[in-house]
């Protein structure tokens, strides 16, 4: 019977191949049915890496918010967002880009390359690129990204849930969830729902209500 094997925890080996600095990119937001895509961009100090990076996904909200609080202390950190018009006009993929663009852009010091989570390198960036397939779980940088990213998509949604009250964004943040689409048949869609997505597409065919 085979032994179960932890998962391996990001390092820096990817970092020290590359010419410095290595900017880290991740992108988190393009599943959900409401809500901005949101990137970020973090160059890392070798030097005061904080401890416990890891995939965004594998850390409790509230480790998020710690490591998140402490990369923006000791990191050169960058958000990137793209809005939902913006979702709505390029299709997720391209706003994801553009979202990624926008981060690193944002940068305070130019990077020499960048690694980013996925098989596909962002167009237009400043710098070199190289796509690293599940890399928010291999590349510290990108570790420090996902987590970046995330804990500022989940504020905005949490934010954006007290502007429309009704469809779970504080819990789900803009995933279909129960509870999310309890919300739509109760309120219809909100300004903030990506209408070119299947099940929102679907309520406006059937209704057609705009949430004001």
């Amino acid at each position: 019977m085979a032994e179960d094997v932890a998962p391996r925890s990001p390092d820096y080996s990817h970092e020290r191949l590359c010419p410095a600095p290595v900017c880290g990119i991740d992108e988190v937001g393009r599943g959900p049915l409401a809500g901005p895509v949101v990137a970020a961009a973090v160059i890392l100090d070798p030097g005061a890496i904080p401890d416990g990076l890891d995939d965004s996904k594998r850390l409790t909200a509230l480790r998020r918010d710690e490591l998140a609080g402490e990369l923006h202390r000791v990191a050169l950190v960058a958000i990137g967002v793209a809005s939902v018009a913006e979702i709505e006009a390029m299709n997720i993929l391209q706003a994801s880009f553009l979202a990624m663009r926008r981060a690193v852009a944002g940068l305070s010091r130019r990077p020499a390359i960048a690694l980013v989570d996925g098989h596909m390198p962002p167009p237009g960036l400043p710098c070199p690129c190289r796509p690293i397939v599940g890399g928010d779980g291999l590349a510290l940088s990108i570790a420090a990204a996902s987590i970046v990213a995330k804990v500022a998509r989940d504020r905005m949604m949490v934010a954006l849930a007290q502007q429309f009250p009704g469809y779970g964004w504080e819990t789900n943040m803009g995933y279909g969830t129960a509870s999310h689409l309890e919300g739509l048949t109760k309120f219809g869609v909100s300004p903030h729902h990506r209408r070119s997505f299947k099940p929102i597409h679907n309520i406006l065919c059937e209704a057609p209500t705009l949430r004001s």
